[in-house]
């Protein structure tokens, strides 16, 4: 197949998506695309990657933070500032996707990522969830915490990456209707659920 194609990931915290999006990357032999967006977008753009890590989709304050305490603590001026510089920062990131996927067949993972390429010919949009369960034990393996600690990040984490996708997408963040497709990697394992995905894409894609 010689036209390009993309793959959008959209995860849960400790899901596996991540992982996933990097097997399926291996095995179809695509570009892959996660954190590495912020050093490109701050490479090209010529900003450092503070600016652009402090509006990333786990920001806390902002247009999707708590907008009472941020008025409180810094005025309507320092907000519109503010909120001028996340929208600025979300352009040349999302320029920055337009441009990889015009280059190159490629996974991108987060950063409303289906959205912005919502009108590519050749797109599959994915979400991937997990129970609850495994998703803490996988924190709790990576970050080295208690399970307690591990609980109230997925539950904090979770919320800002909804709240940045809600406001950028005008969508339901985690909601079959906003995805092609939404998959429990609880149920089939990730390398497993992988495999799944790819067998769903190359069917839709026609590859």
């Amino acid at each position: 197949m010689n036209e390009k194609y993309v793959i959008n990931i959209g995860r849960q915290l400790g899901s596996g998506g991540r992982i996933v999006g990097e097997n399926l990357a291996k095995t179809m032999g695509i570009a892959f695309y996660d954190k590495e967006l912020i050093r490109i977008a701050a490479q090209e753009s010529g900003l450092g990657k503070e600016f652009f890590e402090k509006a990333d989709e786990k920001t806390k304050f902002g247009f999707f933070g708590n907008l009472f305490d941020w008025f409180s603590s810094h005025g309507s001026e320092g907000y519109m500032d503010n909120y001028l510089q996340n929208e600025t920062l979300f352009k040349i990131q999302s320029d920055v996707i337009r441009e990889l996927a015009e280059k190159y067949s490629c996974i991108f993972v987060g950063r409303c990522a289906d959205y912005i390429l919502r009108d590519h010919p050749l797109t599959v949009n994915i979400f991937i969830c997990a129970d609850m369960k495994d998703r803490i034990e996988r924190i709790i393996e990576y970050e080295k915490i208690s399970p307690a600690k591990a609980r109230d990040m997925v539950d904090r984490i979770d919320k800002q990456r909804a709240n940045y996708y809600n406001y950028y997408t005008g969508k339901e963040w985690g909601a079959a209707s906003s995805y092609h497709l939404c998959i429990n990697t609880s149920m089939l394992g990730i390398d497993e659920t992988a495999v799944y995905v790819r067998s769903f894409v190359e069917k839709i894609l026609k590859i």
